[in-house]
Protein backbone atom coordinates (compact mmCIF):
# COMPACT_ATOMS: atom_id res chain seq x y z
CA UNK A 1 0.00 0.00 0.00
CA UNK A 2 1.27 3.40 -0.98
CA UNK A 3 -1.69 5.58 -0.05
CA UNK A 4 -4.50 5.46 2.53
CA UNK A 5 -7.69 7.51 2.31
CA UNK A 6 -9.81 7.75 5.45
CA UNK A 7 -13.34 8.96 4.70
CA UNK A 8 -16.04 9.54 7.26
CA UNK A 9 -19.56 8.59 6.17
CA UNK A 10 -22.02 11.23 4.97
CA UNK A 11 -24.51 13.00 7.24
CA UNK A 12 -26.97 10.47 8.63
CA UNK A 13 -30.47 10.58 10.03
CA UNK A 14 -30.71 10.85 13.81
CA UNK A 15 -33.02 7.81 14.16
CA UNK A 16 -33.37 4.69 12.06
CA UNK A 17 -36.54 2.82 11.19
CA UNK A 18 -35.42 0.06 13.60
CA UNK A 19 -34.19 2.31 16.39
CA UNK A 20 -30.70 0.80 15.96
CA UNK A 21 -27.68 3.01 15.26
CA UNK A 22 -26.37 0.45 12.73
CA UNK A 23 -29.45 1.02 10.53
CA UNK A 24 -29.23 4.82 10.32
CA UNK A 25 -29.31 5.93 6.68
CA UNK A 26 -27.93 9.00 4.95
CA UNK A 27 -29.96 12.17 4.70
CA UNK A 28 -30.31 13.73 1.22
CA UNK A 29 -27.50 16.13 2.17
CA UNK A 30 -25.40 13.14 3.27
CA UNK A 31 -25.80 11.49 -0.13
CA UNK A 32 -24.91 14.75 -1.90
CA UNK A 33 -21.88 15.42 0.31
CA UNK A 34 -20.58 11.85 -0.05
CA UNK A 35 -20.89 12.05 -3.83
CA UNK A 36 -19.10 15.40 -3.86
CA UNK A 37 -16.34 14.13 -1.56
CA UNK A 38 -15.74 11.28 -4.00
CA UNK A 39 -15.68 13.72 -6.91
CA UNK A 40 -13.19 16.00 -5.14
CA UNK A 41 -10.91 13.08 -4.28
CA UNK A 42 -11.02 11.95 -7.92
CA UNK A 43 -10.30 15.48 -9.16
CA UNK A 44 -7.21 15.48 -6.95
CA UNK A 45 -6.08 12.20 -8.50
CA UNK A 46 -6.90 9.95 -5.54
CA UNK A 47 -8.33 6.69 -6.94
CA UNK A 48 -8.70 3.69 -4.63
CA UNK A 49 -7.91 0.13 -5.65
CA UNK A 50 -9.60 -1.35 -2.57
CA UNK A 51 -12.39 0.11 -0.42
CA UNK A 52 -12.94 -1.21 3.10
CA UNK A 53 -16.42 -0.08 4.10
CA UNK A 54 -18.15 -0.48 7.44
CA UNK A 55 -21.22 -2.70 7.10
CA UNK A 56 -23.49 -0.05 8.69
CA UNK A 57 -26.24 1.41 6.49
CA UNK A 58 -24.82 4.94 6.40
CA UNK A 59 -21.34 3.81 5.32
CA UNK A 60 -22.75 1.49 2.66
CA UNK A 61 -24.81 4.39 1.30
CA UNK A 62 -21.74 6.64 1.40
CA UNK A 63 -19.91 4.06 -0.71
CA UNK A 64 -22.85 3.86 -3.13
CA UNK A 65 -22.80 7.65 -3.55
CA UNK A 66 -19.08 7.85 -4.31
CA UNK A 67 -18.61 4.50 -6.10
CA UNK A 68 -18.96 6.06 -9.58
CA UNK A 69 -15.72 7.96 -8.90
CA UNK A 70 -13.92 4.63 -8.19
CA UNK A 71 -15.03 2.42 -11.09
CA UNK A 72 -12.11 -0.03 -10.87
CA UNK A 73 -12.18 -0.31 -7.08
CA UNK A 74 -12.81 -3.58 -5.27
CA UNK A 75 -15.13 -3.12 -2.27
CA UNK A 76 -15.37 -5.13 0.93
CA UNK A 77 -17.99 -4.52 3.59
CA UNK A 78 -16.39 -5.06 6.99
CA UNK A 79 -18.41 -5.63 10.17
CA UNK A 80 -15.27 -4.88 12.18
CA UNK A 81 -15.18 -1.25 11.03
CA UNK A 82 -18.44 -0.42 12.78
CA UNK A 83 -17.37 1.58 15.87
CA UNK A 84 -13.76 0.45 15.37
CA UNK A 85 -11.07 2.20 17.34
CA UNK A 86 -8.10 3.76 15.55
CA UNK A 87 -5.83 0.76 16.14
CA UNK A 88 -8.46 -1.67 14.86
CA UNK A 89 -8.89 0.33 11.65
CA UNK A 90 -5.13 0.45 11.12
CA UNK A 91 -4.78 -3.29 11.79
CA UNK A 92 -7.39 -4.08 9.14
CA UNK A 93 -5.68 -1.75 6.66
CA UNK A 94 -2.32 -3.40 7.31
CA UNK A 95 -3.84 -6.85 6.76
CA UNK A 96 -4.97 -5.67 3.31
CA UNK A 97 -1.90 -3.59 2.47
CA UNK A 98 -0.66 -5.89 -0.29
CA UNK A 99 -4.01 -5.87 -2.07
CA UNK A 100 -3.90 -2.39 -3.56
CA UNK A 101 -1.69 0.65 -3.98
CA UNK A 102 -4.45 2.91 -2.60
CA UNK A 103 -6.84 1.78 0.10
CA UNK A 104 -9.98 3.73 1.00
CA UNK A 105 -11.64 3.24 4.39
CA UNK A 106 -15.22 4.44 4.80
CA UNK A 107 -15.98 4.45 8.50
CA UNK A 108 -17.03 6.28 11.62
CA UNK A 109 -15.85 8.71 14.26
CA UNK A 110 -14.32 8.70 16.76
CA UNK A 111 -12.07 5.91 15.41
CA UNK A 112 -11.31 7.55 12.06
CA UNK A 113 -10.64 10.95 13.59
CA UNK A 114 -8.31 9.38 16.16
CA UNK A 115 -6.46 7.53 13.38
CA UNK A 116 -6.10 10.72 11.35
CA UNK A 117 -4.52 12.47 14.34
CA UNK A 118 -2.28 9.49 15.10
CA UNK A 119 -0.97 9.34 11.52
CA UNK A 120 -0.43 13.10 11.41
CA UNK A 121 1.62 12.91 14.60
CA UNK A 122 3.64 9.94 13.30
CA UNK A 123 4.22 11.81 10.05
CA UNK A 124 5.47 14.96 11.79
CA UNK A 125 2.64 17.24 10.68
CA UNK A 126 2.93 20.96 11.25
CA UNK A 127 1.23 22.56 14.25
CA UNK A 128 -1.17 24.38 11.92
CA UNK A 129 -2.25 21.16 10.24
CA UNK A 130 -2.62 19.42 13.60
CA UNK A 131 -4.81 22.26 14.85
CA UNK A 132 -7.04 22.07 11.77
CA UNK A 133 -7.36 18.29 12.05
CA UNK A 134 -8.00 18.37 15.80
CA UNK A 135 -10.75 20.94 15.52
CA UNK A 136 -13.07 18.77 13.44
CA UNK A 137 -13.43 15.71 11.22
CA UNK A 138 -17.05 16.09 10.15
CA UNK A 139 -19.19 13.84 8.00
CA UNK A 140 -17.81 13.41 4.46
CA UNK A 141 -14.35 14.57 5.54
CA UNK A 142 -11.34 12.72 4.13
CA UNK A 143 -7.69 12.50 5.10
CA UNK A 144 -5.07 11.11 2.74
CA UNK A 145 -1.68 9.66 3.70
CA UNK A 146 1.27 8.31 1.75
CA UNK A 147 3.33 5.47 3.19
CA UNK A 148 7.03 4.88 2.55
CA UNK A 149 8.75 1.49 2.24
CA UNK A 150 9.00 1.20 6.02
CA UNK A 151 5.30 1.93 6.53
CA UNK A 152 5.78 5.48 7.82
CA UNK A 153 2.93 7.88 7.04
CA UNK A 154 3.18 11.28 5.45
CA UNK A 155 0.30 13.72 5.07
CA UNK A 156 -0.97 13.93 1.48
CA UNK A 157 -4.25 15.82 1.81
CA UNK A 158 -7.08 16.81 4.13
CA UNK A 159 -10.52 17.40 2.65
CA UNK A 160 -12.84 19.12 5.10
CA UNK A 161 -16.25 20.03 3.74
CA UNK A 162 -17.40 23.57 4.45
CA UNK A 163 -19.61 23.85 7.51
CA UNK A 164 -23.08 22.88 6.42
CA UNK A 165 -21.85 20.65 3.60
CA UNK A 166 -20.41 21.18 0.16
CA UNK A 167 -23.25 23.48 -0.96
Amino acid sequence: MERLILLRHGKAETQSWSGEDFDRRLTPRGVKDAREAGERLAELGFHADLALVSAAARTRETWEALAPTCPACEVRFEDGLYHAEAGEVLDLVRQCAGQGATILVVGHNPGLHELVLRLLIEGGASPELMAAARSRFPTSAAAVFLFDGQGRPAYDGLLLPPRGGYD
